[in-house]
């Protein structure tokens, strides 16, 4: 009996990171109580947070962060403070060395990636190629 395609990927499962293992991102301690803030505002008990890199924005790729109750299959599971945080194997390529801070400003507050592999960024700093 041949074994379908999704049923391979599926007992694939998902790459938990040990503290010994250099995780792909890193966040800062503000960023790990403002997410841990967000999450319990949200009453999002056993959820982890998913960091993300998509196609778009005015720069080529665009940043961005969600809730997740569970890791995704081929996913990195990492643990900040206690905090679970799931990236995918394409976006962790591309999140290489990051570092994610909480920022308060005059133009507001909001998370901000410091991405050192980032050639050029836009005005609104959710952006990257």
């Amino acid at each position: 009996m041949q074994t379908s395609t999704a049923e391979t990927f599926e007992d694939i499962g998902h790459i938990v990171l040990s503290a010994e293992e250099e995780p792909p991102l890193a966040l800062t301690d503000k960023a790990i109580e403002m997410v841990k803030e967000a999450m319990e505002a949200e009453n999002l008990v056993d959820h982890g947070l998913r960091v993300y890199v998509q196609g778009g924005g005015c720069a080529g790729f665009q940043y961005g962060l969600d809730f997740d109750n569970k890791p995704r299959v081929g996913d990195f599971e990492m643990s900040f403070s206690g905090l679970k945080v799931y990236v995918d194997p394409i976006s962790a390529m591309h999140l290489e060395g990051t570092t994610i801070d909480y920022v308060m400003g005059i133009s507001g507050a909001g998370f901000k990636f410091n991405n050192p592999n980032a050639k050029s960024t836009c005005g609104c700093g959710s952006s990257f190629s």
